[in-house]
């Protein structure tokens, strides 16, 4: 990453298709922090004011096309050849999907654009639950792109304006994120839980 990071900044021109073109191998799972992608572009982009738009347009499209890519490529395309493999599916079972679904149902385009905040590799798992989940096409790729121009624009705004002062301040947001997230989840599926083993209960029950 070192090395990319000295090449985008020795080579300016070339930073916005660099950019783009990493962020692309990050919607197939490779380790590629999209967060670490905007703070670069944004340390760059306060260097060479001139190049703001070219390098905020080159990690905005390559953070969507990489979402489009876990989606449909690794979630609907490769989902049920993964679940073939018993290392993906002691990872994902169907009744954790079951239950993911049931979250982007109730909550919709609510759970990308909260989603699309939440580091540590949570987002990714959202997309490609999403495909795995078979979420509509049209549904997706426009939820997504609403949050990831809200999260794009706001990182990179953030980033730019305020430069690396506001690094461990975003570090301790996704620290905190991160959590609540974990917390509202696990409550989400506990609660559920309850609720239907109460129905089940009164079914049972029943004369």
């Amino acid at each position: 990453m070192e090395a990319f990071l000295d090449f985008v900044q020795g080579n300016v021109q070339y930073a916005p298709y660099a950019f783009l073109g990493l962020l692309l191998l990050a919607g197939f799972n490779l380790p590629v922090s999209e967060d670490l992608m905007l703070l670069s572009s944004a340390l760059i982009a306060i260097k060479n004011p001139h190049m703001k738009e070219q390098l905020f347009l080159g990690v905005f499209l390559g953070a969507y096309l990489s979402d489009l890519i876990c989606y449909g490529f690794v979630g609907r395309f490769l989902g049920e050849k993964m679940f073939k493999i018993k290392f993906f599916a002691n990872m994902i079972s169907t009744d954790k999907l079951n239950k993911v679904n049931d979250f982007y149902h109730q909550y919709g385009m609510l759970t990308l654009i909260i989603g699309r905040f939440i580091p540590f590799g949570v987002r990714n798992a959202l997309f490609i639950t999403a495909g795995l989940g078979k979420m509509n096409a049209w549904k997706f790729a426009i939820s997504d792109l609403i949050a990831c121009t809200i999260s794009c624009s706001f990182f990179f705004w953030l980033y730019y304006t305020y430069g690396e002062s506001v690094i461990d301040i975003v570090k301790r947001g996704n620290i905190i994120l991160f959590t609540i997230f974990l917390a509202a989840g696990t409550g989400y599926f506990i609660h559920k839980k309850i609720r239907q083993r109460k129905a089940q209960g009164l079914e049972d029950s029943a004369p």
